[in-house]
C-alpha cells in the first residue's frame, strides 16, 4: 500500500497517476475534495481507499505493517495565505507527526518541501542539509517559511537525534515552478503556463510582470519551470531506490524567462504572440522571486540521471494533449 497525502491535488494527483502505471495496486489518497472539481483530478483512479487529513493519524496506526511508503504532498499551498497558525498547523505540525510515525514503524517517508525556502536567491539554491547552511536562507512568505521550518526540523533531528527517530528512508524535495495537467482547481496559485494559456486562447494578450528591479527588464525574469511528469519521474525512482535518502532541488537545473515560457505558449498554439505588461500587485511585490535555478547535482550524484523537459517540449505536451482537448486532466 502506498499513502499519498494531498493525492487530488496538483502534483500529487499526477503522482498518483503515474504509480497506477507503475503497478502500484493499492494507492491511498489522503485529500479534502471540497464543493468544486478537484474530484476530477482523481476520477480516473483505481484507488484502494480515500480518506480525509482528520483520519490520517489513526489510518496509518492501523495499517502500518501494510503500508510501503508514505507520500507527503499535502499542505497549504497558497502564498498568499495569511494566516500563519493555520499553516503552521497543516505543513509543519502535520509534517512532524507523520514523520515521526514512519520512523516508528519503518515506512519510508518522501515529502514536499519548496523552492520558496530559497527567498530571494541571494544565498544561492543549494540543497543542503546542514543546519548552518539552511539559517542562511530567508523565505519571503510565511508559506516558504512553514517548509523551511520543517527542513530544519529534519536537519536538527538527523545532527542530534538518533537513528530510531529517523524512517528508514527519508527525502525532501524541494519543487521549483511545477506546470502541467490537474492544476486547474488552484484558482489564484496556477502556474504562469497555466494561465497566460487562458488569456492567450481567449484572444486576450497573455499578461506578464513588470519588472521592478533596475537589473531586469520586464519579462526577463526567470524562473526554474519544471514540467509535472518529470517530478512524478523522479518520486518514482526514489520509491524503488530506497537507499536514497536526502534533502533534493526538484527543477531542470535551467532558469527560462516568462518571456521564453509565454512564447512557448503562443508556438504550441499558432497564436500571433501580443503580450501586456502590468504592475506587480503591491502585496506581491517584496515577495516576488526573480529569478530561481535549481542546483542538481546533489540528485544526480544520487543517482537520477533521466534528462528533465524544456519548457518548449513541456509546454506542447500541455497546451496539445491536454488544454486543447475536452478532456484535459490526465
Amino acid at each position: 500500500m502506498i499513502l499519498v497525502t494531498g493525492g487530488a491535488g496538483f502534483i500529487g494527483s499526477n503522482l498518483v497517476a503515474g504509480l497506477e502505471r507503475s503497478g502500484a495496486n493499492d494507492v491511498v489518497v489522503c485529500d479534502r475534495l471540497g464543493a468544486d472539481d478537484k474530484w476530477r483530478n482523481i476520477a480516473k483512479r483505481d484507488l484502494a481507499d480515500l480518506i480525509t487529513p482528520e483520519d490520517l493519524i489513526g489510518y496509518i496506526k492501523d495499517n502500518a505493517k501494510h503500508i510501503e511508503g508514505v507520500f507527503h504532498l499535502g499542505a497549504i499551498s497558497a502564498t498568499t495565505e495569511v494566516n500563519a497558525d493555520v499553516i503552521v498547523e497543516n505543513n509543519f505540525r502535520l509534517s512532524c507527526n507523520l514523520w515521526g510515525l514512519c520512523a516508528r514503524y519503518k515506512i519510508p517517508f518522501i515529502y514536499a518541501s519548496s523552492a520558496s525556502t530559497y527567498g530571494d536567491g541571494s544565498s544561492g539554491f543549494d540543497d543542503n542539509v546542514d543546519r548552518t547552511h539552511l539559517s542562511t536562507l530567508a523565505p519571503l512568505n510565511a508559506y516558504g517559511w512553514s517548509k523551511h521550518l520543517f527542513d530544519r526540523w529534519v536537519a536538527r533531528l538527523l545532527e542530534i537525534g538518533s537513528k530510531e527517530q529517523v524512517p528508514p528512508q527519508w527525502v525532501g524535495l524541494k519543487f521549483f515552478n511545477v506546470y502541467g495537467p490537474n492544476e486547474y482547481h488552484k484558482e489564484g496559485q496556477i502556474s504562469v503556463a497555466l494561465k497566460n494559456y487562458r488569456e492567450i486562447s481567449s484572444g486576450s494578450p497573455a499578461i506578464l510582470f513588470r519588472s521592478h528591479k533596475p537589473n531586469y527588464k520586464d519579462g526577463d525574469q526567470k524562473r526554474d519551470f519544471i514540467w509535472v511528469g518529470d517530478c512524478v519521474n523522479v518520486m518514482l525512482w526514489l520509491k524503488n531506490n530506497s537507499a536514497v535518502s536526502g534533502l533534493f532541488n526538484l527543477g531542470t537545473g535551467k532558469a527560462r524567462s516568462f518571456f521564453d515560457l509565454t512564447n512557448s505558449i503562443f508556438d504550441a498554439t499558432c497564436i500571433t504572440p501580443k503580450i501586456e505588461f502590468v504592475d506587480t500587485p503591491l502585496t506581491l511585490r517584496d515577495k516576488y522571486q526573480y529569478f530561481t535555478e535549481a542546483r542538481m547535482e546533489r540528485l544526480r550524484k544520487a543517482g537520477y540521471m533521466t534528462p528533465f523537459t524544456n519548457i518548449e517540449d513541456g509546454v506542447r505536451q500541455y497546451v496539445q494533449n491536454f488544454l486543447s482537448t475536452k478532456d484535459p486532466y490526465i
